[in-house]
């Protein structure tokens, strides 16, 4: 197994914190996996995708090692990484058309024309399943649905043809319908492009069903990493135990029954 990313007893304090946001995490990425970090809001995750990413507040203090055998240096935002947010929309630059924000990307990373890299954006419009491509480039964001300019936004993080996709609660937003959609999207989208993906959430159910490794954190600790089927069936942690007891479906039934007149 070729590792993507190590890292080791990494921990993260925000100035103004006491505890720590993250606290020595030993964690391998390995290279073209699908690996899911699931947590509650304050477990640490979305501290994790911004060290990953570089993009830690000033005055972060960070201790650990953080290291990138398959790329051999730090990833560069926008080329060796691409990362989509929670809320679509404050991803996208409300006065910039949706081709010019897909091109620019390539543009700038992969030296391409102006003229080729709106080609590259409609085509990667059409991969994201946006209706009328060719219209779609010339729409501003405001014109799209929420699950629509989520699609852009994961087009634009692919547009430089990066190694690794940091998804930092990109469904949490969406109503389930959409966010099914825009699971089985990125989950296609890793497959063609060998991509390695970090997907970040809270739904331990919804990620299980497309990723190979679950990796569990609570309270800015990494309490369990493994494959999906072993994690699901026996957990290892009291917590991951609960987080698995607690997904309701629609098969759950309801918490008060109707009464019969």
């Amino acid at each position: 197994m070729s590792i993507f990313c190590s890292l080791r007893q990494l921990s993260v304090t925000y100035s103004r914190g006491r505890n720590a946001a993250l606290d020595r995490v030993d964690l391998d990425i390995a290279a073209g996996e699908r690996l899911a970090i699931i947590g509650e809001s304050g477990s640490g995750k979305s501290t994790l995708a911004r060290a990953l990413a570089g993009l830690l507040p000033e005055g972060a203090k960070v201790q650990g090692e953080l290291l990138w055998p398959a790329l051999g240096h730090p990833p560069r935002p926008g080329r060796d990484f691409g990362l989509v947010f929670q809320d679509p929309g404050s991803s996208l630059n409300p006065v910039l058309t949706i081709g010019e924000q897909i091109a620019e990307g390539a543009r700038r990373h992969l030296g391409l024309s102006w003229k080729q890299a709106y080609i590259r954006a409609e085509e990667l419009l059409g991969r994201v399943r946006i209706p009328q491509p060719d219209k779609a480039m010339r729409a501003f964001p405001h014109q799209l649905s929420g699950g629509q300019r989520q699609r852009v936004a994961i087009a634009a993080a692919i547009a430089a043809k990066p190694a690794l996709l940091i998804a930092d609660e990109a469904t949490s937003a969406l109503d389930v319908v959409v966010q099914a959609e825009i699971v089985g999207l990125l989950d296609g989208l890793v497959r063609e492009d060998g991509l390695t993906l970090l997907f970040i959430t809270h739904d331990i159910a919804l990620a299980s069903g497309f990723v190979d490794r679950i990796a569990v954190f609570h309270n800015a600790r990494l309490v369990e990493a493994g494959p999906v089927r072993s994690v699901l069936s026996a957990p290892k942690s009291d917590y991951t135990a609960a987080l698995i007891a607690s997904h309701r479906d629609l098969a759950t039934p309801p918490l008060i029954e109707e009464v019969a007149s």
